[in-house]
Parts: structure tokens; sequence; C-alpha cells
């Protein structure tokens, strides 16, 4: 697709008429299946001063925590018994949790016989290859928008040019590469995210995280208006149709504005969900938008509610193409 086609398609298309293309996709590719990968949230502090997230390190408001090292192996351990064959490990930019401390979690927990995702910001290629070479499977990074004005208005700590470059070394290593972005975001128009398509169908990733804008109350940001969820369903699609083998989740921010915008996810061609499986004592910190600590996250809350959309959980590790793990 060409920028004015996709533009035309985010305009003037249906969600209806592109969710149906899309769906024949995921379809013919994935069949039924969804991948259900357990997230653990280990630390909420930050010290990236992000304009839209609600962890940003000038959030004085928010309670901070750091799981210890016993503390996430043991709850990944319990995800694994409960069916999980992914566990995604999230966090801040937290400077406590360098690469070597990371590593030791991630070798603990690859003797569960589990893929283990990061999501833990920008790092030096060294720390990558560590991070690799303990047997992370898969890195999400999301860009966020690809307008390089924006970028640094919103994310006054880095630069577009750089975490283009930590994607880049990524997907060198080895590891199955995620990244996406946020729809709606204040000074986003409908050509930047046509330029934020086309950035990842060249990325060719094999992870996509899209989701709207939900304005966090203690951060710059607050009265900002909240992205419209239908583009992002249009986005979503319009990933699907671009980028067939890829896995693209069934966001929590989704999810968040309303429960059934999961529904819509599906029939827009998502083939994974991502629940949040953190501690209660610290699941309400990771407050990144509002709502988000709401979501339901069990295997078998999941398990049961994906029969409903003539879903069934993947038995496998959900990798685009097949690897060890």
């Amino acid at each position: 697709m060409e920028k004015g086609q996709i533009i035309k398609l985010l305009t003037e298309s249906s969600f209806e008429e592109l969710s149906k293309i899309a769906d024949e996709v995921r379809k013919r590719i994935h069949g039924n299946i969804v991948h259900l990968r357990a997230i653990i949230e280990f630390s909420n502090y930050c010290k990236c001063n992000c304009l839209f997230c609600g962890i940003r390190r000038s959030n004085k408001k928010l309670t901070r925590y750091r799981m210890s090292s016993k503390e996430i192996i043991e709850l990944a351990k319990s995800a694994v018994k409960e069916g999980f064959k992914t566990v995604v490990l999230q966090s801040g930019e937290d400077p406590y949790w360098n690469a070597f401390k990371l590593s030791e979690v991630v070798k603990e927990i690859k003797k569960f016989n589990v893929a283990v995702t990061l999501s833990v910001g920008e790092l030096s290629y060294k720390d990558y290859a560590l991070l690799r070479e303990a047997g992370a499977d898969r890195y999400l990074l999301k860009f966020e928008t690809s307008n390089e004005k924006l970028f640094r208005a919103l994310k006054p700590d880095t630069t577009l040019q750089k975490r283009l470059q930590c994607l880049k070394w990524i997907k060198q290593l080895g590891y199955e590469t995620g990244s996406g972005i946020i729809v709606g975001l204040p000074g986003q128009t409908i050509e930047t995210l046509a330029d934020d398509i086309l950035l990842m169908k060249e990325l060719e990733l094999d992870m996509l995280g899209i989701g709207p804008f939900i304005p966090h109350p203690e951060t710059p940001l607050k009265n900002a208006p909240m992205g419209a969820p239908l583009i992002s369903l249009k986005v979503l699609a319009i990933m699907r149709i671009l980028l067939p083998e890829a896995n693209i989740p069934a966001t929590t921010a989704l999810r968040t504005v309303s429960p059934h915008l999961c529904e819509k996810a599906f029939q827009a061609g998502a083939n994974v969900v991502m629940p949040d499986i953190t501690s209660e004592k610290y699941r309400n910190f990771y407050d990144i938008y509002p709502g988000k600590t709401k979501t339901k996250s069990s295997f078998e809350y999941w398990k049961n509610l994906l029969e409903c959309f003539d879903r069934e959980v993947s038995n496998d590790y959900g990798f685009v193409k097949k690897r060890a793990v």
C-alpha cells in the first residue's frame, strides 16, 4: 500500500469492510488459534519522563515498587503451571535492573521450558546481546510515533533515531522483534499515522502493539482527548493485511476503554492476548494509564472467554517461524 491508499482506508473505509479482509487473512495464516502471554510488570521505576506515561519519573504521587528476583521467578513458575507458554517481563527503564541482573532472572525462568519476552526499554547492543544469550526470545520496544518532531516533544529523554537503532540491534541479535504505536497521541495526524503504518511494515516486525492514547491525570497530557478506538482498530486491521504472519494482540489499552473492543480486535485480525499476572500488591501501581489494572488476568478466564469468540488457546510458543525455546 502507498501512503495515499492508507489514508483513504483510515478515513473513508468502514471498519466492517477492513475487518472482513483482515479477518480472512488472520484465519488463513493463523487459524482460530490465540496465544496467551503472561505479563509480569516487575518494576515501575523509570528514568524517563515521557509526557503520556503515568510512571514517568516526575510523577511524585505514584507509589514505586521493584519486585525481587525470587518474586519474579516464582510468579513465572506459577504462570507456566497455569498453562502459559510465554512470560513477558516488563518494566519502566529502571537502572537498578541492569542487563546482568535481568539475565540471571531470564536464565532461571527458561528452566521452566517457556518462551521469554522482554520489554524494558532502550539498552546498549552489549546489553541486548547478554539478555539474548541468557535465553530471551522476544523483545518489545514501541516507537510510539514515526514523526521525529512529535517523538522529540513526547519523549524528551531519547530520539527516534536511537529507538530505531535499538530495534535494528534487537533484530540483528535474533530476537523476535516487536514494536508499535499509540493511536491518537496529541499532535498526531492521519498523515503521520499513515507514516507510522508504513514504518511498521518497513521494519517487518514479528509482533505489533497498537492501542489508543488514554490520558493520565498525573501527566502533562492529562487534558488531551482520548484516542479514537475505531481508528486503533482500523490500524490493527491494516497491519494484519500488511504483515500477515505477525502476532498482533488485542491490547490492554483497547480492553481498558471497553471490554467489547476485545472482540472487535479479534474481528480485525488480532491473535494474541497478554494478561497481566503481576501480584495484586503491585499491580495497581503499574499505572501507565487509568483503568489498566482492572483487566482480568487468569489463564482459565481467557480460555473460557476465547471459546465465546470461536477461538482456542494455542498449545505452542507462538513463534512466527519455528524455533527452539
